[in-house]
């Protein structure tokens, strides 16, 4: 894939890789410069769905809170796809860190996630409320754009209409409002020198309840770790699991 015009000029000698970790549907890139931190691109397609200028804003805005993220460098429309170029966090993400115990893995996930949480919601603008993500989810059925055959294991061989069914059939009545990451993978979070790094990949980031990060942290500490990590994890977070909304919050990310 040609990168945009501009940046092929400013780097020229530049290595380009493409990265494969994540489930994103964007183009990630790492550009190698000797003797220069490497950058990141990331790009996407032009469309209505996208999640590119979504990640920008929160990518600043996390910075403004002095949280660490990758820094927007720039931003390029060209080709009909949308270009971001950002900086590197340092270390690996929680799911390469294979120098890490599971232990510290937890205790870095868990500590990471309780410092975003604890942001005010006033301060937050991006409102992902569950009847707006709801909603998302019913225009990604309609465009197309969900993938049936990665669903979760027990819902392997149904169609998206019959999952968003059973999606809208369950809401939970319980919402504790925070700032979540919103796609709260092992991936997702970096570390370097066994301490939490900075977070990535925050196009979802937004006002939810808990739970969006919280379930998907659990399975993703369960595929990754073990089953018995999921306990200690919740131990070090400071609540007990509500296994109806991590269930459901599992469910609404099929749609994501």
């Amino acid at each position: 894939m040609n990168i945009p015009h501009k940046w092929r000029e400013q780097f020229p000698c530049a290595l380009i890789e493409q990265q494969a970790i994540g489930e994103s549907r964007a183009d990630v890139f790492r550009l190698r410069q000797n003797d220069v931190t490497d950058l990141f691109l990331k790009s996407e397609p032009l469309e209505e769905l996208g999640e590119l200028a979504d990640e920008i804003d929160r990518l600043r805005w996390l910075r403004q809170m002095n949280l660490p993220a990758p820094a927007v460098v720039d931003e390029v429309t060209e080709s009909h796809r949308h270009w971001l170029l950002m900086t590197t966090v340092p270390g690996r993400d929680l799911a390469s860190a294979h120098e890490l115990c599971a232990e510290q893995i937890i205790n870095i996930l868990a500590t990471a996630l309780r410092t975003l949480h604890q942001l005010p919601v006033a301060l937050c603008p991006f409102d992902h409320a569950l009847e707006r993500r709801i909603t998302r989810a019913q225009e990604h059925v309609s465009a197309g754009l969900v993938d049936e055959t990665d669903f979760d294991d027990e819902r392997l061989g149904q169609s998206a209409e019959d999952v968003f069914a059973e999606l809208v059939a369950t809401q939970p009545s319980t919402h504790d409002l925070v700032v979540t990451h919103g796609d709260a993978c092992l991936p997702n979070f970096m570390a370097a020198d066994g301490h939490f790094s900075g977070y990535i990949d925050c196009g979802r980031l937004g006002v939810s309840d808990r739970y969006q990060d919280l379930a998907l942290a659990a399975r993703s500490i369960e595929r990754n770790l073990g089953q018995a990590w999921v306990k200690p994890f919740f131990e070090v977070y400071g609540v007990e699991p509500d296994e109806q909304r991590m269930k459901f919050y599992c469910l609404l990310d099929e749609f994501f």
